[in-house]
């Protein structure tokens, strides 16, 4: 998008944000919007509007918070106090455009219902499970018809001193609803699902600490596969085929998780299946979108964008992380290595998706070896020349990827694991568009 048309949705936002940020940084996040993740005009302003506080329509929200209960909530709530239990609390580290930063997330709970929470500045923060907490000024939105409750830069979160809360038990196992494996999505709820166990180990770690033993793997059906954690000795063994009642399902950025609680339950059955294929499930990319992310997906369609950090990129020695000017956002001043990699948008008609090809399939798809590429960087002294040369050769053509499927506010990514690019018989195509037009008159 032109600076032309940035300006207008920036005087837009500006108006409507009555100086809870600066210009600056407004163009800033507007232009990261719009010409780095490629997002809609409208999805780009709804978000910025989310995270310095308007409703994500016209006006900007000064009211006081408000209190309400998990069930009362509708995913819309910009400024609202919440008092739950801590059913679940993991905290992790993220990479945010480079910057290692630290989240909190899980389950909170009362007396009407659960939803996931997320912190996002969690630096400081320490969540114990079972007790009960206040947030203050949070926010809530919808992913898979579930609300999702945060706590952003304007939030906090306080202990609940002599509070009680009663979270009720988890859904029994007959509200359980039976489901294909390659049906599942983040916000499926308790399911019943029966496949084979394509693999499972156990895995020794450290609660709170003490030890205990954690049992994982990958189920299969004939719809596709899925990752399982198990907190309790089922005897699942490889190759034996299961039906698992009442499991629940909890997701990784995106990806689907099979998770067999202490609710559960494992009986063997009959296999019905026959042979089960263990390739990439074939998906369109509404499909992906409608269920999030997922392991092992295999999508077709063409290259419509080379999107910026496409090329020739350099990393830290350390941990991997692009550099910038040779400084790491974690070791600092580093002597780089030199990496290639494309960053795609790869459409099917059905919808778009994001594709991170690693330097191995970019050089045999392209052609464009690293040697080369710093070749070329060096001789017209602008690394940004590999780009556009990669783009002159990939860009409309038509390309099968294989790979897992992560997703975040911005949508779906696939890291590409198996690129192929496909034959077109353009003659052929030409015959068939040909005559479905002719049939349509």
């Amino acid at each position: 998008m032109n600076d032309e048309e940035l300006r207008v949705h920036f005087e837009e936002l500006k108006k409507e944000l009555d100086g809870k940020i600066d210009d600056e940084q407004l163009m800033k996040e507007l232009n990261t919007y719009l010409n780095e993740y490629r997002v809609t005009a409208e999805a780009a302003k709804r978000g910025i509007k989310r995270k310095y506080g308007a409703d994500g329509s016209s006006s900007f929200m000064t009211a006081d918070t408000i209190s309400k209960k998990i069930e009362e909530l509708k995913g819309t709530e910009m400024n609202v106090d919440i008092t739950a239990k801590a059913v679940y609390v993991d905290r992790k580290q993220i990479t945010v455009r480079g910057t290692p930063k630290t989240i909190v997330s899980g389950i909170l709970g009362d007396e009407t219902g659960t939803a996931p929470f997320t912190i996002w500045e969690g630096e400081n923060v320490n969540l114990e499970k079972g007790r009960v907490y206040l947030f203050k000024n949070a926010y809530t939105k919808l992913w898979n018809d579930r609300v999702q409750i945060n706590l952003g830069s304007r939030g906090k979160v306080e202990m609940a001193e002599g509070v009680r809360v009663d979270v009720p038990e988890r859904t029994v196992a007959m509200e359980s609803t039976e489901i294909k494996i390659g049906d599942i999505k983040e916000g499926s709820g308790n399911v019943t699902v029966t496949g084979r166990i394509i693999s499972v180990e156990e895995r020794n770690i450290t609660v709170k600490g003490e030890p205990k033993i954690v049992y994982s793997g990958i189920m299969a059906d004939d719809s596709g596969k899925i990752q399982f954690s198990a907190w309790n000795d089922y005897g699942l063994k490889e190759g034996e085929t299961v039906c698992v009642k009442n499991a629940y399902i909890r997701a990784w950025r995106g990806i689907p998780q099979l998770n067999l609680g202490d609710k559960c339950e494992v009986n063997r059955v009959d296999d019905s299946f026959g042979e089960i294929t263990l390739s990439a499930s074939k998906k369109t990319i509404a499909d992906i979108i409608s269920i999030g992310g997922g392991l092992d997906l295999s999508v077709t369609g063409t290259i419509v964008d080379l999107r910026a950090g496409s090329g020739l990129i350099w990393r830290c020695p350390e941990c991997n992380r692009s550099v910038l000017n040779g400084e790491c956002t974690t070791h600092g001043k580093v002597e780089p290595i030199a990496d290639l990699r494309m960053k795609l948008i790869l459409d099917d008609g059905t919808g778009a998706i994001s594709a991170m090809v690693n330097r191995q399939d970019t050089e045999r798809l392209t052609g464009v070896t690293l040697e080369a590429a710093e070749g070329l960087a060096k001789a017209r002294g602008d690394s940004e020349m590999v780009a556009k040369e990669i783009a002159g050769i990939m860009m409309m053509k038509m390309v099968t990827f294989t790979g897992n499927v992560l997703s975040d506010d911005f949508g779906p990514m696939m890291i590409v694991s198996k690129a192929v690019i496909e034959d077109i018989d353009v003659t052929a195509e030409a015959e068939k568009l040909y005559n479905e037009v002719e049939a349509a008159l």
